[in-house]
């Protein structure tokens, strides 16, 4: 179930990004039950400046915390679950606390948030959950002081810098603005490095692990997460375009001022820009489909040289195959597809039978004839793959 997938999403996601200010555990068991908290927060490292960029969320984690997210809105009988596994750990606390004869105040136990994208107002009153407007942002519900929780309803939260790390955790539009609002912040972020891998992560799962059809939302919700893709591969060719101009410089100057300089920028960004998707391409596929097979290997170089447009499409049609065996002989046909396209458009109905020709020469032979591509003309081309 999708539920699953986005439940594992939220649990990663809050612990990378807490991870930096203290102790994160996933999964902690309590009581003889064997009851599991989804992430149990303890601060260890103050750090003022993200603790800030963390926003809501980094106030959340300035003291111990339980942290119980849901994909979607939870029950009463859900809350008063996580209710009794927060009250589970109080004891714990406080038997270890008379056993070391140690003082303590209730500032020292862990304070529970539970997480929803929604929370009905006859739920909210159910359990006497009450605003404090002062100290906190409006959507956030407290129960009585002694209980030590809140209920954030993060669809009521305002939509602005402060709430975006929190928002990430919401479902349908307002997670899909806050995941579009991470394009106005530099792509060297670590924080949207962390929540972009996170989330490719999550587009990954849902189309390959789910074994149902996706619902309409998990279907506008891959679309959002894609232009985020397009974004920050841009980043990545624009530093392989500056590396490649320093290099062409560097050789340009080498072999004579004038000439050396036009024929080095030139070559330089060039070269540049196709390693760049090579590493890009080759990062890709390892991540997806683990260790690369030989004919992936040999699509790798002619592949870098598509244009970014293209380059970007063929990523996303990757990203869109199962995570198996049929997946991975999927992409190396989808490789080989386009590396033909690109040499000879015009062969048209003959492409699936050229393509299955070309991947039925043996390894030797496949990497010669992809080398020799450029020179071959179009009429050689049909003749030895039609």
């Amino acid at each position: 179930m999708t539920r699953f997938i986005h439940d594992l999403f939220a649990k990663e996601y809050l612990e990378e990004l807490l991870s930096p200010l203290g102790t994160v555990n996933i999964g902690r068991d309590v009581s003889s039950e064997v009851r599991e908290i989804d992430v149990y927060f303890t601060p260890i490292t103050a750090i003022p400046e993200y603790s800030e960029t963390l926003g809501l969320l980094g106030k959340m984690a300035s003291k111990t915390a339980i942290f119980e997210p849901f994909r979607n809105p939870a029950t009463a009988s859900e809350i008063c679950s996580c209710l009794g596994k927060s009250l589970d750990v109080r004891g714990e606390l406080e038997r270890i606390f008379r056993r070391e004869n140690t003082r303590y105040d209730d500032d020292q136990l862990p304070r529970l948030w539970i997480l929803m994208p929604t929370a009905s107002k006859a739920v909210v009153d159910s359990f006497n959950a009450i605003p404090d407007t002062e100290n906190w942002l409006p959507g956030i519900y407290f129960l009585g002081a002694s209980l030590r929780t809140a209920i954030v309803a993060i669809h009521q939260l305002p939509e602005t810098p402060e709430t975006l790390w929190l928002r990430i955790l919401g479902k349908g539009g307002v997670q899909q603005r806050a995941i579009s609002q991470l394009t106005a912040l530099a792509t060297d972020d670590p924080l949207r490095i962390i929540a972009l891998e996170l989330l490719y992560r999550l587009q990954s799962n849902l189309v390959t692990d789910t074994q149902q059809e996706l619902e309409p939302e998990e279907r506008e919700l891959i679309m959002a997460i894609a232009p985020l893709f397009q974004q920050q591969l841009e980043a990545a060719q624009q530093q392989g375009l500056e590396r490649g101009l320093e290099r062409g410089l560097e050789r340009g100057l080498e072999r004579g001022l004038e000439q050396g300089l036009e024929r080095g920028l030139e070559q330089g960004l060039e070269r540049g820009r196709q390693e760049q998707q090579r590493l890009i391409l080759e990062n890709f596929l390892r991540v997806r489909f683990g260790e690369l097979t030989p004919k992936m290997i040999v699509f790798l170089f002619p592949i870098s040289k598509l244009p970014a447009a293209e380059f970007t499409m063929l990523l996303l049609a990757f990203s869109m195959l199962t995570v198996d065996d049929a997946g991975r002989e999927s992409a190396v046909r989808l490789l080989a597809e386009s590396v033909l396209q690109v040499r000879s458009p015009e062969l048209g109905d003959l492409l699936p039978a050229a393509v299955t020709n070309l991947l039925a020469l043996p390894l030797a032979e496949l990497r010669l004839f992809v080398e020799q591509l450029p020179q071959l003309s179009a009429a050689q081309l049909r003749q030895r793959l039609g």
